[in-house]
């Protein structure tokens, strides 16, 4: 800056760049026509641009991060690249040993940082068929500990899910590819790409030689595709101790609704899992000797499963509804300004037409109101051809997706009363069986908590619009889980887009949000700073007056 008073060159003029450029506040990218970006001179001019536009003291620092991310972006994506190529698919035992390997190259990337890095060994569990298998460790980092900061405590995983490039892949699954802006590669949004966004925006800071303006606590893991196998185990040991001064949660592993607009998520729905088993006898009949003679089992199956929901998607579960909370008004105007195209969505899922008509409608019954899905029939012929067979035992399976206030014991009470009673009128001799094998339950965060509030000012900060504030219609157990331990604020912080294809062929991070996304952690290290200080002070005042 003082080489621009001294040199007092011509006033410069500032052009749109795609790339390399400075960020004003129009959230698009600028780049002086005088000189080449990457030039520090550039940057001078950037700077003191800036700071003749904004009154603020700390957009000229935010304009010194966004600059550094800009011109550094090809080295972070070949950083996301080094750990794309690495198979941590957590599903399959058999490729353990890549997830280790992972574990050990993210553990690198945090000690570089200067974190303070312990790979915590969680034992071994036990496959189906007997043999113990190591669990890959959890790593638990740190980065400063100013008494006078805020601690926030980032949680991600780096494994993901199977995939091969005959699944219907365009490129190779473990060779980040770059095609038309988007970056195609296993886990490249899922979760890797939002984790090493986190560390790039750290890693800012330290390459300025910037005083970090926050505490920095990671948890990283390498399980979470599989069920995050130990984790719940750790956070309850570590509560009084890692997790002991920790402030805020903040989680990056979801998306956005839409494919531009960017979205902070506040709740997500549960999961209660069932089985329903009906059986005949010892062994699978022949229609032609026992059709007509016998009570089915597939035939009471068929039964029970038709009997759960309606064709307007409303389950008949008697009580399901009764502790679902009431819409209020102000969470009703949250789901008019989101943005959400119909038709994209329906593109997205393949399908002609929904249930419901409106965006609200759709919204609603994706977030906040329970829904029950039918999944499958285990121990039926399902393989092409012909098979007149009448199986002995089939098993139904289906889920129901859980809101807020629901009690997980009460909601299988209530299935497995009215699955009997529907069983009963049919007066079939056969045995009937309901299991819940796996329950999951709700997560739900106060979007006026002060972490949102940083977020969204962040947020308007680097893509210059507000975000939508957003439920998830799946279940994120790890936020639910971080929340009920740990008693902290907790926000899921997503900088994928919509299509990025999560679990998917061709997952991908555009080139575009993992950088801004990068920006974007950045500014909310700022903003939570700021508005940690405010709240000291006001709680000082008070207690003065």
């Amino acid at each position: 800056m003082f080489l621009l008073e001294v040199l007092s060159p011509p006033q410069p003029v500032w052009e749109p760049a795609s790339l390399c450029g400075t960020q004003l506040g129009d959230g698009r990218h600028y780049a002086c026509n005088k000189v080449q970006p990457q030039d520090s001179i550039c940057l001078s001019l950037a700077l003191f641009l800036m700071a003749r536009m904004s009154s603020s003291p700390s957009s000229v620092l935010e304009m010194e991060i966004f600059q550094y991310i800009d011109v550094h972006q090809s080295d972070f994506i070949e950083d996301l690249k080094e750990w794309v190529a690495v198979e941590s698919d957590s599903v399959q035992p058999a490729l353990r040993k890549e997830v280790m390997r992972m574990m050990a190259l993210a553990a690198d990337r945090l000690s570089a940082l200067g974190a303070t890095v312990n790979l915590v060994n969680l034992g071994s569990h036990q496959l189906p068929d007997g043999e113990d298998v190591p669990l890959p460790p959890v790593i638990l980092g740190e980065l400063g500990k100013d008494a006078q900061k805020v601690t926030v405590c980032f949680y991600g995983h780096v494994d993901v899910q199977p995939a091969k490039k005959e699944d219907g892949w365009k490129t190779d699954p473990y060779m980040l590819t770059e095609i038309n802006g988007n970056l195609y590669g296993r886990g490249a949004t899922d979760n890797k790409g939002p984790v090493l966004a986190w560390i790039n925006a750290v890693e800012t800071f330290r390459a300025l030689k910037l005083a970090t303006p926050v505490n920095f606590k990671f948890v990283i893991e390498g399980m979470e595709e599989a069920g995050s196998l130990g984790l719940e185990k750790l956070l309850e040991e570590e509560k009084q101790n890692f997790f002991s001064d920790v402030d805020y949660i903040v989680i990056s592993d979801n998306l956005w609704l839409s494919n531009k607009k960017p979205a902070l998520t506040y709740g997500s729905r549960g999961n209660a899992c069932f089985c329903v088993e009906v059986e005949c006898g010892s062994k699978d009949l022949h229609s032609g000797t026992f059709g007509g003679i016998v009570h089915e089992p597939l035939t009471d199956l068929i039964a029970l499963l038709d009997s759960l929901v309606d064709p307007t998607g409303r389950i008949q579960i008697p009580g399901i509804y009764d502790s679902v909370a009431a819409l209020t008004e102000e969470e009703r105007k949250l789901y008019e300004s989101i943005e959400f195209d119909l038709e994209e969505h329906k593109n997205n899922g393949g399908v002609k037409k929904f249930l419901y008509s409106t965006k609200e409608e759709i919204l609603l019954h994706l977030w906040r109101y329970p829904s029950l899905s039918i999944h499958g029939i285990e121990g039926a012929f399902h393989e092409p051809g012909i098979k007149t067979v009448i199986p002995a035992k089939v098993i139904g399976k289906f889920s129901i997706r859980q809101v807020p206030h629901m009690d997980l014991s009460v909601v299988k009470q209530q299935v497995v009363e009215h699955l009997e009673g529907v069983f009963s009128k049919r007066n079939s001799p056969n045995t009937l069986k309901v299991s819940m094998p796996l329950g999951a339950k709700p997560w739900l965060a106060d979007v006026n908590d002060p972490l949102y509030k940083a977020a969204r000012r962040a947020i308007k900060t680097v893509f210059g619009e507000d975000p939508d504030f957003i439920r998830d219609g799946s279940t994120i157990p790890v936020a639910r889980m971080f929340q009920t331990i740990m008693q902290k604020s907790v926000m899921m912080f997503p900088i994928g887009a919509a299509d990025d294809g999560e679990h998917s062929q061709n997952e991908k991070i555009s080139r575009h949000n993992y950088i801004e996304g990068t920006k974007a952690f950045a500014a909310f290290f700022l903003e939570l700073s700021k508005l940690h200080r405010h709240l000291i002070e006001t709680s000082n005042m008070e207690t003065n007056n």
